[in-house]
């Protein structure tokens, strides 16, 4: 039963890694993209744009899906999406084909929340908060091999950005194969149906929330697309409610999402999201100025950038995974998020105040890969604590959202840092506007730490049973402080 167990793992951690890879693999060959397919570098951002957006609108929809049909099946079919996207993607040869694999990868995103649904029922409670801390850590890893593996796959003269997909189509391959082998089915469904419109109002909030963000520094972010949207996003979001509140089965319970304990988790996802992708984004973009003309910078290529200066902070991430699940359930998910704020905060100023040589950035990046992997430890764990059973697959998703959200603030902010102010003569940001990003990202690891202490509350003896009661489930939740 225990090899069982941490096969079924293994087989969630490789699936779950898939996620991040995706969204991140087609950063660094954008311009690649652009020049093969003779496209403008604004048409390009809609290779990243339409994932996102997908995952927006299907995340939450096939958490609950996985709730209701069972989860294994929904993971399967998820799977069987990612390879489908990746080898549509591999064989685009225009845009819009691109455009549509890349939004079925987007899809993809599910495999996360579902992963941890899965795990939630199999996995004894004693193992839970390691198995969900190992799951969530190759999220930041997989990032990482993402940029990676692609900087290794398109480097010399004749890079060819098919072959990066065709990679992840042989990786989703691989585990959906994993997983029908080796993760267990569940035994019970729950009753119930999709609430269609909840998913439709819901889809369509998110996606006029995060296309600006998205577009916002391409449209620029006073103008009437950028307000717009915005101003449609919080229409579709009272729409949203209202819809949620009439429907006798919502594809959210309300009472759940404004839960406190939920809700502090799901702003701290935010906050996490949005500081992973800015170390990202921040880190790649300063190692490759050219400092003989900058006056800073290191002129890495892609390649190195991926290797020397963000690799070590993504095997960080994975070694920290473990170290985060023992410590949730030594001290409990809330300090160890509140933990992972103050880590964080502390590598970000580190990177802010030394950036101007090699060690201190990749060392900084280290302790900031630390922070992620202790705060994706505890995240699920509090959503665990906080819904029953029935609930895990939407749960997790919706805080899926939220990290996908932060991280599109994060790179929506730093573009906008970074070519607000540049170099004279030179298309190039000033390296004061680095310095800003950074301390950014400090401030948003201290929102997290002050999320975590004065947002969530101490677990007390029978806090469980409370939360069953008001979110409406029958099945009890597991307790994790």
């Amino acid at each position: 039963m225990e090899r069982k167990g941490w096969s079924s793992t293994a087989a969630l951690a490789f699936a779950a890694m898939i996620v991040t890879l995706m969204q991140t693999q087609a950063v660094p060959i954008l311009g690649l993209i652009a020049t093969d397919l003779h496209q403008s570098t604004t048409s390009v951002s809609w290779v990243t744009t339409s994932t996102l957006l997908a995952a927006a609108v299907f995340t939450p929809l096939l958490g609950r899906i996985g709730d209701l049909y069972g989860k294994k099946p929904t993971l399967l079919a998820v799977l069987a999406v990612a390879v489908i996207g990746s080898v549509v993607s591999a064989l685009a040869g225009s845009l819009p084909v691109l455009l549509v694999g890349r939004a079925l990868q987007g899809v993809a995103t599910a495999i996360f929340p579902l992963a941890l649904a899965i795990l939630r029922e199999h996995i004894p409670v004693r193992r839970l908060h390691g198995a969900m801390a190992i799951v969530s850590g190759t999220l930041g890893f997989g990032g990482g091999i993402g940029l990676v593996s692609t900087g290794l796959l398109t480097k010399g003269h004749d890079a060819d950005y098919h072959v990066v997909f065709w990679f992840t189509a042989g990786l989703s391959i691989l585990a959906l194969i994993a997983t029908a082998v080796a993760v267990p089915a569940a035994a019970q469904r729950h009753p119930g149906s999709v609430d269609l419109p909840g998913a439709l109002t819901l889809g369509g909030f998110l996606v006029l929330l995060l296309l600006p963000i998205s577009q916002g520094h391409t449209w620029g972010w006073t103008s009437a697309a950028t307000l717009g949207c915005f101003v449609a996003a919080i229409a579709f979001a009272v729409l949203w409610v209202v819809t949620e509140r009439k429907v006798p089965v919502p594809l959210v319970d309300l009472n759940m999402f404004v839960h406190r304990p939920v809700l502090f988790t799901n702003l701290s996802g935010l906050f996490i999201g949005f500081a992973m992708f800015l170390q990202f984004t921040g880190v790649s973009y300063l190692s490759q100025i050219p400092a003989r003309a900058a006056g800073y910078g290191f002129g890495a290529s892609i390649l190195r950038a991926s290797v020397e200066y963000l690799l070590p902070g993504t095997l960080a991430m994975m070694v920290a995974a473990p170290i985060g699940g023992l410590l949730v359930g030594r001290i409990g998910g809330r300090l160890v998020l509140a933990l992972s704020g103050m880590i964080g905060a502390v590598g970000f100023g580190w990177l802010a105040l030394a950036h101007d040589t090699t060690a201190p950035v990749i060392l900084s990046g280290v302790v900031v890969g630390v922070a992620i992997s202790f705060a994706y430890a505890a995240m699920p764990a509090l959503i665990a604590a906080g819904v029953p059973h029935h609930q895990s697959g939407i749960a997790n998703g919706i805080n899926s959202i939220s990290r996908t959200v932060g991280s599109s603030l994060g790179s929506a902010i730093i573009t906008t840092l970074l070519t607000a102010k540049v170099l004279p003569h030179l298309p190039l940001p000033q390296e004061g506007q680095f310095t800003l990003a950074f301390w950014v990202g400090a401030g948003a690891c201290a929102a997290t730490v002050l999320a975590a202490l004065l947002g969530l509350r101490p677990a007390r003896p029978g806090a469980a049973t409370e939360v069953a009661s008001a979110t409406a489930g029958t099945a009890e939740p597991v307790t994790i402080g």
